[in-house]
């Protein structure tokens, strides 16, 4: 019989319904319930693409006897970290502050009051590798709870006061200086491993907000060391099994295995890493024109279309790692890996030949059980571009037979906001008006079905229906900066002021003294603490989205308060850059921005399907400017305030070019643009 989840529109909650685990969802009376039998709580947050999730669930969730067990001394609740990233943040702090070390799934044990008292991650059914059995976990706490209450309660009143000191207030601390990003450059130098192209550590997370960092410091200070690091990082992912070398788009992480060195990836795809990934090389391409960096930006594009893309006109969170393998077994990576005799069947022989050269696939493997999995070991220039990118069809052709991973179908909005900026930029910059259009369905879901009366945002979305969770401050930041990045590209200002709309919220409802930031509003839901992470990790920090966002609001509208506020968010970076630049990317991109004005750029023309209006409008898109806001329209349009009091020069359509309070000449000449803006 289903439990609770079961009218859950979070898939991962979902796929835990039938569990006999007697599971309740993050609610009021699930906390009522724990006082009301005087039992502790068991928190259990994990997403829908997390394999050790579907592991512990397998092992442990779905047997009878633990859960007998749980249900008989336990309220158990089930968390979906990305439904809701405040109930995560706040105890996964906690996790890592007692342990060290964090992760997911998430196993936190807490007093009917929310006050954490013992914490893990993964328990395996048995002991093993020194980690306890999840069974004698759940014994040893319930025997605590009953025969140590007050030493309990004592842990977990600590615990509790200790999360509740950690109040950060350093927005105060100054904006960011050129010498802030003279230190972060040369602490991202001493980081990075010059003969792979990567950053230094056995896990390798796509960095891509450093990378953005990188584009635009060198296009403010003209750092050939910071341009020579964002492409050998580029172009490690992107030869690596980091990239689906068939279908594009980028997995979570890759592993280096301690025989030989190799990669190996965990196979979920988020839409987050492509999203951001997707902008990050079509912004390459655009400072280089690197074939390389065109065909990932493409296909990463595409691969969200194609793959993520939901019926309403969002983008899925995730794809899974595990799929079947054709026996029945869900195993980790098998959609993606090959052998030589299954390219054989494919290709042919001499095809198949020349796949195995070129991705790497040997008769022994280099992943499990003799597959390998595929990447570019060799130059692109040693084979035939049309004859690869005719085996990369066939190949994908093929693996679309294959059992597909699942799919998680709920609509995250600053996930989305992340991607509708990739591809209208994406779409723009390559001409590819069917990107463009991805975008605008997706913007238009946002604003439609997340978006109440009020102008304030629901977290989630899945098959045409908001959830019920508040938005947080990354998906007020993120989904402006998608909607300034769609003004930008389009001349629609109705973006602008949908923008201007959820900025509004930033400052009034997660703006507390002296511009600090908090990641979800003050008249939230109120946990045991007011969560504020303001560093990078997967994703943009809502506190960097949010500097981001602001600072380009003002610079299309001339708003001193959207400047200041960004200016204090920024305190952040030049806190911690010089410390641990790769944990504020963003920060650092947005300060590049600051920095560098940002440049205000308007276009003046009877409409941007006239082609010389359209000819300097694609120029002010492509140039390097850091942070650069473009906005286009008809003489005497009121869709952009940059717009105003902008005439044709003698009839032509002409651009304008500001920063600080200064403007450079009008021209209507593209070639001049470009030398104006970079590019």
């Amino acid at each position: 019989m289903p439990n609770r989840l079961a009218q859950a529109t979070s898939p991962y909650l979902l796929q835990h319904a039938d569990n006999p685990v007697d599971w309740w969802p993050w609610e009021a009376g699930a906390f009522e319930e724990a006082r009301r039998r005087n039992v502790p709580v068991f928190l259990s947050v994990g997403y829908s693409a997390c394999h050790w999730c579907h592991v512990m669930a397998h092992e442990s969730f779905e047997d009878d006897d633990a859960a007998v067990y749980m249900n008989e001394h336990f309220v158990s609740v089930k968390v979906d970290r990305e439904e809701r990233p405040d109930v995560d943040a706040v105890y996964m702090e906690a996790v890592q502050a007692a342990t060290g070390q964090g992760g997911w799934p998430m196993s936190v044990f807490m007093t009917p009051d929310g006050e954490p008292f013992y914490f893990g991650t993964y328990f395996p059914p048995e002991p093993r590798h020194g980690m306890p059995s999840f069974r004698q976990v759940l014994e040893g706490v319930h025997s605590a709870w009953t025969s140590r209450r007050d030493e309990v309660g004592e842990v977990a009143a600590k615990i509790t006061r200790d999360l509740a000191e950690r109040e950060l207030s350093i927005a105060s601390a100054g904006v960011p200086s050129e010498e802030t990003q003279a230190l972060a450059l040369l602490q991202l130098t001493r980081d990075i491993d010059p003969a792979s192209g990567w950053f230094k550590g056995d896990t390798k997370f796509p960095p891509s907000m450093v990378v953005e960092f990188l584009l635009r410091h060198h296009a403010r200070a003209g750092s050939v060391a910071a341009l020579e690091m964002a492409e050998g990082l580029c172009g490690a992912m992107a030869r690596s099994s980091l990239y689906d070398q068939v279908g594009g788009g980028f997995h979570r992480y890759v592993l280096t295995l301690r025989s030989g060195g190799s990669l190996m990836p965990h196979f979920e795809k988020m839409l987050y890493d492509n999203a951001l990934l997707c902008r990050v090389y079509a912004h390459l391409w655009r400072a280089t024109g690197s074939g390389l960096a065109r065909r990932v930006a493409l296909e990463t594009a595409d691969f969200m279309v194609r793959e993520l893309g939901t019926a309403e006109g969002g983008f899925a969170s995730a794809l899974d790692a595990d799929s079947d393998d054709g026996t029945g077994r869900h195993v980790e990576g098998a959609y993606y890996v090959w052998t030589p005799a299954e390219l054989a069947e494919v290709l042919g022989e001499d095809d198949a030949e020349l796949a195995a050269r070129y991705f790497g696939v040997t008769e022994e493997g280099t992943f499990e059980h003799g597959r390998s999995v595929l990447q570019l070991p060799q130059s692109d220039g040693v084979f035939d571009a049309e004859r690869i990118a005719t085996v990369r069809s066939r190949l994908l052709d093929a693996r679309s037979a294959r059992p597909a991973p699942g799919r998680d179908d709920k609509v995250v909005a600053a996930w989305n906001g992340l991607a509708i900026a990739a591809l209208a930029e994406t779409g723009a910059y390559f001409d590819r008006p069917d990107l463009v259009d991805a975008a605008l369905r997706a913007a238009d879901l946002l604003v439609r079905l997340h978006l109440d009366e009020h102008g304030r945002l629901a977290r989630t979305s899945k098959d045409g229906r908001a959830g019920a969770h508040a938005g947080v401050l990354e998906d007020y930041a993120d989904v402006a900066e998608g909607f300034l990045a769609l003004a930008g590209v389009t001349g629609e200002g109705v973006w602008l002021e949908f923008a201007g709309l959820l900025l509004g919220h930033v400052r009034t409802r997660f703006t507390g003294e002296e511009g600090t930031l908090y990641d979800t509003a003050a008249d939230a839901e109120r946990l045991i603490r007011r969560p504020q992470d303001p560093t990078d990790n997967a994703t943009p920090s809502g506190w960097t989205a949010a500097a981001g966002a602001l600072l380009s609001y003002a610079a299309h509208t001339g708003s001193d308060d959207h400047r200041t506020a960004a200016e204090q968010a920024l305190g952040v970076v030049r806190t911690l850059a010089p410390r641990a630049p790769r944990f504020v990317g963003w920060g650092l991109a947005v300060a590049e921005a600051l920095l560098d004005g940002p440049r205000e750029v308007a276009v003046v023309g009877p409409s941007l399907d006239d082609p010389a209006t359209a000819a300097l409008h694609r120029t002010a898109l492509l140039g390097t400017a850091p942070g650069a806001v473009v906005a286009a329209g008809p003489e005497g349009g009121d869709e952009f305030p940059l717009l105003a009091d902008r005439p044709l020069r003698q009839g032509a359509p002409t651009a304008y070019v500001c920063r600080g309070f200064v403007c450079d000449a009008p021209t209507t000449d593209p070639d001049h643009l470009r030398t104006t803006l970079g590019g």
